[in-house]
């Protein structure tokens, strides 16, 4: 079957280099800055009367916010900006880079230790969320798929129904789907929503879509058939959950490919 193309959206535009950053993830990163040193700056008064290690279970509080309402890259950077302004403003020697006790020394890398440790827990769940929340639209693309698999004995017919869906869902400026060919080495669309490319993962969420096609495999009981070519589009960052929802119609789309090779083979 290698070789055979379905239909591509005619004409290609140029597209500016771009690193979209959302708007959320750029406020993500203004509080990950700016709110350690606020909750620093409130303790000042305090810090001759509360314990250390007190004042560094209140930042750690700060970095589990910040985390949980914006992303992983923004909870590294609050604990690494409450470890700062906690040396600075809350130990001794004050307004200085430098601590003079062990005691603090220890405090400052726990702080450390456990703020990256909690913005790791609380990026991922808030991730987890959004993985389990998919809208009416995005089940009703899976519904219609799965519909035409079992209406239907043509999987090119199925593969083309595909190929729409994903131009919609994900806001591409073009698809096409080829069968058998695995030439070059395309960034990738995994079926858990991850793009990857030969340097490792690409952070959709804050680069937006490499500027190339993206490859998204198309499988079935085991075998591999072909692959949907993504053009993506120019608009806002497609979020996860839709991506993971591309990967579920592709999947729809080898089951199919895989029942009517096996239609095939009990025919003959």
């Amino acid at each position: 079957m290698s070789g055979i193309s379905l239909p591509e959206f005619a004409g290609r535009r140029s597209k500016p280099a771009r690193l979209a950053v959302p708007p959320r993830d750029r406020l993500a990163l203004a509080a990950a800055v700016v709110g350690p040193l606020a909750v620093t700056c409130v303790l000042v008064p305090f810090r001759t009367h509360l314990v250390n290690t007190n004042m560094a279970l209140i930042l750690v509080v700060g970095v589990v916010a910040v985390a949980a309402n914006g992303h992983r890259g923004a909870g590294a950077l609050a604990a690494l900006s409450s470890a700062a302004w906690f040396d600075f403003f809350l130990t001794r020697p004050y307004e200085r880079f430098a601590i003079s006790s062990g005691e603090d020394i220890t405090t400052a890398l726990l702080l450390l230790a456990v703020g990256l440790a909690v913005s790791q827990l609380a990026a991922r769940a808030r991730r987890l969320k959004v993985v389990t929340v998919t809208d009416a639209d995005q089940l009703a693309r899976i519904r219609r798929t799965a519909q035409l698999a079992q209406s239907t004995r043509s999987a090119d017919a199925v593969v083309e129904h595909v190929r729409t869906e994903l131009t919609e869902l994900l806001g591409l400026d073009g698809c096409r789907f080829e069968y058998g060919s695995l030439l070059g080495h395309p960034p990738q669309l995994g079926q858990d929503g991850e793009v990857t490319t030969t340097f490792g993962r690409w952070d959709v969420e804050r680069r937006g879509w490499p500027q190339e096609e993206v490859e998204l495999r198309v499988s079935g009981k085991g075998h591999y058939y072909g692959r949907f070519m993504l053009r993506p589009g120019r608009g806002d960052v497609v979020p996860l959950q839709a991506r993971l929802v591309a990967g579920t119609l592709a999947g729809q789309a080898g089951a199919a490919l895989a029942d009517v090779e096996a239609g095939s083979v009990r025919e003959s």
